[in-house]
């Protein structure tokens, strides 16, 4: 990801690539940034800087200025009423207290009940921005890295052109080299067979008889199964591929000049209309070909004494004047011919070559009409063109892509800059609006056709590439298939540098623009429980509302009464997966941490950016916890603990204080944290098997525990549990308060009086398995639910369990209240909750689903399925 550093704060990295999205869905209400116009802004900022002043604003007089009582531009805090009522004298009294009240709590970001007008304009203006960036789509890549082949077979020399076969199935891809290899590939691109090219048949060796040429273009001619390649010894080459065996059929040589650029048209909903094959050259010239009777062969049939290849000599292809006609328009171009292509339903020819006076062409195949020029400096190396979008768009060695608009010529609707060397290919994405540009320098970059901005730069990290040297490429890099062409497959994008291929899946549908996130057939596609692998999962009792982490950087708010998405934030941390999230002490800011290091603030009304927080490192974030101060402690790889000061930060960028003693306390990386505010300590666990407590007045070591195991390696700590209640009791709290989890032994430990185990058990079912989250009824402790590796679920009562100390390595289980499989992997997290006066279980699985339970192994639902349930009406659940 591309990165510019703040000069202002050395550590800052701005992420300029992928940013955040954030999307709201339509019940929660009109955006203010919608119903506010610039006139009631104005009202606005004269009621806060004034009316609480008791400051009459008077009309402006006829000079220009106004009166007023001094002190007017003092500013002043509203609370929730005079909010309120000032939002109705400003407005009207058209809208409806919860929106207002909502509006308030957006902007009262620190909760202090008081909005000020420096609140309200940082909001709008984050709101504003939000929304611009959200109506920027996101790139149709699907890949950050596509997987990437090797042509082995090329010798070394770049690939010309890449075609795909679609008949027989399965889908194969075919490429040519430049030294004519021909190599046969599978749908996932593994190399299937090679041939080579026929060589000169007057050498007398046979094994001798390799072709020495170069290869200069390929088409694949979908209804007769050929590939037609052309050369540098001015011919073409017809290569059969009509079954699983390749081979040359035809060669047709003996051309007046070198074929430069290949098209081929056949009339798909008409079959017997003869098809079409144009032929570029080298002289500026279009060479016409039309199969008259496709159906028997493209040329007449050879007698039957003369076995094995047909070669024709140009100069007797009237021969065959019953099989092909044949058509020349010379001196298009005062250059070579770089591309062609035909639109069938005007019955135009389109060309390009890279001549300053005629760059690209359209004209009628029977020439009549004067032809449409574009003239661009440098000429065009390449071009594309749509015809439901009357638009082409060229690219060329001055480095700039250009759109314009059908036979208007004299200058592009839009060019886009940003290359830094000359242009290969483009392409065009119809189902997503988008155009894809490759240059020299192996970078690919993701166009949008409405708003002209570049949505992705990728730079395909070829083997071949090496430092301050340009590779060698053929002159067609890229081979575009989209859905129309393909029916069951991933639409993607293949690219060639040199000897290598790439593969990039594409996306089906535009994604990440337009604003509010509907419900149903949305441009996300449809709603389904299953999506990209959840990473973390919480409840918010405040708003009600469950929240999500995925390991795609997104984060989901659901409502929990209902399983209804109500908010959404795209790239949340760029294209760096979420690892782990918790709620500040007010539970309306969200703190999320990623596996770069980086951790942010959102706001959970909203979701916008409130804060970045330094991080510590480049490496994971594996866990965040929130003091009742708002003082946020984060723990990870950098195996040290890093606090933050988010209780009153008004920067976007809040520094990280290294004042805790915690160097070299752990030996290995931190995987989780837990605090324990009545104690008045944290607990943290590392990967060798260490947990240790902490002291928060001292911010230092207050005691180590670890497991005694009788041989191999200390397993890691996968998560940790304080029992709320039970450190509150007086007489509990000495006893087992703390829960940890490792390879599947859950251990309860003390950590005053006499620190030791109190119990210890394996909690899943199969051998060998681990439990990676932890939850219980934190009001009364009663129940301890664990989620194991395999997607199981187990409720234990502990109401009477761990209360003695244990002197056995392994004692025995808890009573096992419920268990049942909840998903098909691994849980992530559960959490126990309260709703509705209903004891419910959360869970959230790397199956990418997050479901909700009765205490009983009642499936409510899952978050985001078709039909919603009523958390109050238990015949809605999914059971």
């Amino acid at each position: 990801m591309d990165t510019l550093r703040n000069n202002k704060n050395p550590w800052v990295l701005y992420e300029t690539e992928v940013p955040h999205s954030r999307f709201c869905d339509p019940a929660c209400g009109v955006s203010p940034a919608e119903k506010l116009s610039p006139e009631h802004m104005q009202r606005l900022r004269n009621a806060f800087t004034g009316a609480k002043a008791g400051v009459q604003i008077q009309e402006d007089r006829p000079n220009g200025r106004s009166t007023s009582n001094r002190g007017a531009n003092k500013e002043h805090g509203m609370n929730l009423e005079e909010f309120r009522d000032i939002l109705r004298s400003v407005i009207g009294p058209d809208f409806e207290d919860t929106w207002a009240e909502r509006f308030f709590s957006e902007v009262d970001i620190s909760c202090t009940g008081q909005v000020k007008w420096q609140q309200l304009c940082s909001y709008l203006l984050l709101e504003y921005t939000e929304r611009e960036r959200a109506s920027i789509p996101a790139a149709a890549l699907l890949d950050s890295q596509p997987q990437i082949r090797h042509c082995s077979h090329n010798k070394r020399e770049p690939t010309v052109r890449v075609v795909a076969v679609s008949h027989p199935p399965p889908l194969r891809y075919i490429s040519v080299s430049k030294g004519g290899q021909i190599t046969v590939w599978n749908s996932s691109l593994h190399i299937l067979k090679t041939v080579g090219l026929a060589g000169d048949p007057t050498e007398e060796v046979a094994n001798t008889r390799r072709f020495r040429g170069w290869t200069t273009d390929a088409v694949y001619m979908g209804n007769v199964h050929r590939v037609a390649i052309a050369t540098d010894c001015r011919d073409l080459h017809f290569v059969n591929v009509s079954t699983t065996s390749v081979f040359e059929d035809v060669h047709l040589f003996g051309f007046r000049s070198v074929l430069t650029a290949l098209c081929y048209w056949y009339d798909v909903q008409c079959p017997e209309r003869p098809p079409l094959l144009l032929l570029g050259d080298e002289k500026g010239g279009v060479h016409l070909m039309r199969f008259l009777n496709h159906s028997k062969g493209l040329f007449k049939n050879p007698s039957k004494k003369d076995k094995g290849l047909q070669r024709i000599f140009f100069p007797d292809l009237s021969e065959h004047s019953s099989m092909v006609s044949y058509h020349h328009i010379p001196n298009i171009h005062q250059k070579p011919v770089t591309r062609v292509m035909y639109e069938s339903s005007t019955n135009i020819i389109m060309t390009s070559s890279e001549s300053d006076s005629t760059s690209v062409v359209f004209m009628t195949v029977t020439v009549k009409r004067e032809p449409y020029i574009i003239k661009i400096k440098q000429g065009v190396k390449c071009f594309d063109y749509n015809a439901s979008l009357q638009l082409i768009v060229t690219g060329g060695c001055d480095r700039a892509v250009r759109l314009w608009t059908l036979y208007v010529t004299t200058h592009p609707a839009a060019t886009l800059l940003g290359h830094h060397t000359s242009i290969l290919d483009v392409a065009i994405y119809q189902p997503v609006q988008q155009i894809f540009s490759y240059s020299r320098d192996a970078e690919l970059r993701v166009w949008d056709i409405s708003t002209h901005h570049c949505l992705k730069t990728v730079r395909l990290r070829f083997p071949c590439l090496q430092p301050a040297q340009i590779p060698e490429h053929g002159n067609f890099p890229f081979l575009l298939l989209s859905p129309s062409f393909l029916e069951h497959t991933q639409p993607h994008l293949v690219v060639g540098c040199k000897d290598y291929l790439a593969l990039v899946n594409l996306a089906q549908t535009r994604r990440g623009g337009g604003g509010w996130l509907p419900d149903e057939g949305s441009e996300f596609g449809p709603e389904i429980p299953s999506g990209p692998a959840l990473s973390c999962a919480l409840y918010n009792p405040t708003l009600r509302q469950v929240v999500t982490g995925h390991t795609n950087s997104s984060v989901s708010l659901w409502d929990v009464e209902t399983g209804k998405r109500r908010l959404q934030i795209l790239n949340a941390h760029g294209e760096d997966e979420l690892t782990c999230m918790t709620l500040d002490s007010t539970h309306r800011r969200l703190i999320t941490g990623a596996r770069n290091g980086t951790i942010k603030v959102w706001n959970l009304l909203n979701g916008l950016n409130l804060h970045k927080l330094e991080p510590v490192t480049n490496t994971e974030v594996t866990g965040v916890t929130c003091l009742c101060d708002n003082q946020l402690l984060a723990v990870g790889w950098s195996q040290q603990i890093a606090q933050y000061d988010i209780a009153g930060a008004k920067d976007l960028y809040v520094r990280a204080h290294m004042s805790w003693k915690s160097s070299g306390v752990h030996k290995s990386d931190i995987l989780a944290v837990c605090q324990c505010s009545v104690l008045g300590v944290i607990a943290t666990a590392s990967h060798d098997g260490k947990v240790v407590i902490w002291r928060l007045e001292t911010q230092g070591p207050l005691v180590q525990l670890q497991r005694e195991i009788q041989a191999g390696d200390m397993p890691p700590v996968d998560s940790l549990l304080f029992l709320q209640h039970r450190a509150g009791n007086r007489k509990l709290r000495n006893r087992g308060v703390l829960v940890s989890s490792q390879a599947g032994c859950l251990s309860f430990w003390s950590i005053t009086g006499q620190t030791s185990t109190y119990g210890q058990f394996y909690a899943p079912e199969q051998p060998e398995e681990r439990v990676l989250s932890l939850s219980s009824d934190q009001p009364e402790n009663k129940v301890l639910v664990s989620g194991d590796t395999t997607g199981w679920l187990q409720i234990w009562d502990i109401s009477h369990y761990a209360v003695d100390i244990q002197h056995r390595s392994f004692c025995e289980q808890p009573p096992l209240l419920q268990r049942w499989k909840a998903h098909t992997r691994g849980l992530v997290s559960v959490e126990v909750l309260r709703v509705a006066d209903r004891l419910l279980v959360l869970t959230a699985s790397s199956d990418g689903s997050a479901g909700l339970w009765t205490e009983g192994g009642d499936h409510v639902g899952f978050f985001g399925q078709d039909v919603r349930w009523d958390i109050t009406d238990p015949a809605t659940y999914q059971r």
